[in-house]
This record gives structure tokens, sequence and C-alpha cells, in this order.
């Protein structure tokens, strides 16, 4: 199974993904990880644009053709990260389920950004009006929503893990 999460910086994507993958022993790929490891190379001077995520990609894929759930902690902002996601569980012959996670409240999802310590070394925080001028396109599928505003991160984990177990079912 693949778990494609999206949603901006500072809505809980990784707390929740972290917890899951903690409670489901999946595998658990974070672009923050990816993207920062880049930088910190000779490669680093330059552009990502789209590197890290096909990185991602091709390390999820390995993973999935083992056998293993893998969580994909990306914001996927764009159709096309997704659809990349989608298509790429295809040639693993897994099942893949869709989770934007939302912080409806703007003040708390703007104060929750700003309080954020980072634990990956050298990584800059993003500030509000960054995220806030970020694209990020509507999502077209079906898909979970979990709105971290009226959920806690352990009712967000039983959700998913209820997702999974009908999706397995």
């Amino acid at each position: 199974m693949l778990m494609i999460f999206g949603g901006l910086p500072g809505v809980g994507k990784t707390t929740i993904a972290r917890s899951l993958a903690g409670r489901s022993a999946a595998c658990y790929g974070r672009i923050d990880s990816i993207e920062q490891s880049i930088r910190g190379s000779k490669w680093g001077e330059e552009p990502l644009d789209d590197v890290g995520y096909r990185v991602g990609y091709a390390v999820a894929e390995e993973n999935l053709r083992l056998g293993r759930t893998v969580i994909a902690d990306f914001v996927n902002p764009l159709g096309i990260t997704r659809d990349t996601w989608m298509e790429m569980a295809k040639p693993a012959g897994v099942g893949a389920l869709e989770v934007e996670i939302v912080c409806s409240d703007a003040n708390e999802h703007r104060k929750r950004l700003e309080l954020r310590a980072t634990d990956i070394s050298g990584l800059r925080p993003l500030g509000w009006q960054e995220v806030m001028a970020r694209e990020y396109q509507a999502w077209e599928r079906e898909h979970v929503v979990i709105d971290t505003s009226r959920c806690s991160v352990d009712e967000s984990v039983q959700l998913l893990l209820a997702a999974l177990g009908s999706y397995n079912a």
C-alpha cells in the first residue's frame, strides 16, 4: 500500500505521518529530509526543481516492490505530483490512498508554522507569507481529508488506520 500525504507546510503532515508509520511499521519518506540532503551535497547550489520528488518516487517504488507499505510525506502541491505517485504504485502492483492534511483555522495554522522547530539540520523554516504564496492546486480525485484544527494526532492516526483497514478488506 502507498499512502500519499499532501498539504501545506505547518498543517501537521509530518507529525501524523510519522505517528502512523510508527504504529503501522510502514516505510516513511519525507521530502524535507531528501531535499535538505541534496542541498548539503555538491549539487546543492543548483535549483532542486523536481529532484527531491524523483528521489522520493524511486525509493518508494523500491520499497513497494519489496511488499512494504510506504508513507510519502510530501507537500504534493500539484496535480502532477499526486498523479505521478498514483502511477508509480501501479507497476508495483499496490493500491494507493491519497491523504490531504489541512488546518482550516488560519490563525492556528500560522501559529504552528511560526512556532515549529525544525528537526533537520540546516533546514530553513518557512514563513507564513512563503507558505501562503505557494502554488497549491485543489485535489480532483476522491481522497481522505483530515483537518488538524478539528482532529488530534491520535484521532487522525486512528482515522487513517481505519481507512487502511477498509482499503485492505
